[in-house]
């Protein structure tokens, strides 16, 4: 017989194209679920069904609240969850409430703006309300490795100012779309090239364009092996990155939030630069950062 799950409440992380649930008992994890049904493939009315698909059987007791964070909050999400305005707190003390028919009640956590330079985010806030959570008092430089990678300014509990970098991105759409998908190999990884890719863009940024042509060049020439074209296709990207964002990491403390490949290259790569960043697990700081958007809400109604 399995066993029932009877959450306080469920968090919900919603992206572009997946959606991840956690059944919730105070701040512990009873059970996990998670379907590819992201933000991206659903209009408006689909996002309920899509939910109740996934957490229907936490629900046997009845409707729990259900705390969300990401695209779900986006224009085109679920309901939309306006921008705040930088310099602030992570959270906000209210939430978006999302339209139900089937007598949920859905919040939606609020995305962070900046104006100048203009700059968006949505999800990551959760996380770094988290982050702050669990190293009280921590001020410093949060990097947040993904598609759209991010350089967070903390100090005083609150986001001062943040940059987004399409680094990740850049490296789909080049391994996919450009002349080097054909120098690439789909795995593997060579770290003498990751490194050597990292200093060559931090030292002339300017010659990025023509550093990725070489890479096709070299394997042609001198058939230097795709798992090494590879990393240094990363390299090259993060190392202009970080030339690019150097205000935000020189002279801090920095924290990476995220464990696997990408986070440890972000590490390697700023590490010959005098900075040793932790690395930081993102499911328990999105479920910190939910759980205190729970919370407060909890201590408002």
């Amino acid at each position: 017989m399995s066993q029932t799950i009877a959450p306080d409440w469920i968090a919900v992380d919603w992206g572009t194209t997946n959606l991840r649930a956690f059944a919730m008992q105070g701040g512990a994890v009873l059970a996990r679920a998670q379907s590819d049904d992201g933000m991206g493939r659903l209009q408006t009315e689909e996002f309920e069904p899509a939910l109740l698909r996934l957490i229907g059987d936490w629900l046997t007791g009845g409707p729990v609240p259900v705390i969300a964070c990401g695209m779900v909050g986006s224009r085109q999400g679920w309901v939309e969850a306006p921008y705040r305005s930088v310099p602030c707190t992570p959270l906000a003390e209210t939430l978006t409430t999302a339209p139900t028919t089937q007598g949920l009640k859905v919040r939606v956590v609020s995305g962070l703006s900046q104006a100048s330079p203009a700059d968006v985010m949505r999800g990551e806030e959760t996380q770094i309300a988290g982050f702050l959570h669990l190293n009280p008092g921590w001020d410093g430089v949060l990097c947040l490795p993904g598609t759209h990678t991010k350089w967070v300014h903390l100090s005083a509990g609150e986001v001062v100012s943040f940059q987004t970098f399409m680094s990740g991105e850049l490296f789909a759409l080049i391994s996919d779309g450009s002349v080097l998908r054909h120098s690439l190999a789909e795995d593997g990884w060579e770290n003498a090239a990751f490194d050597a890719a990292v200093s060559d863009a931090m030292a002339k940024p300017e010659r990025f364009a023509a550093r990725l042509f070489g890479l096709r060049a070299d394997h042609l020439l001198h058939q230097t092996p795709a798992a090494s074209t590879r990393a240094a296709l990363s390299g090259f990207l993060i190392g202009a990155e970080l030339a690019a964002a150097r205000p935000y990491w020189l002279g801090q403390n920095v924290a990476i939030l995220g464990t696997g490949d990408q986070a440890r290259a972000y590490q390697s790569a700023l590490r010959p630069q005098g900075v040793e960043a932790m690395l930081v697990d993102t499911e328990r700081t999105t479920l910190a950062g939910l759980t205190a958007a729970y919370r407060n809400a909890k201590a408002l109604t």
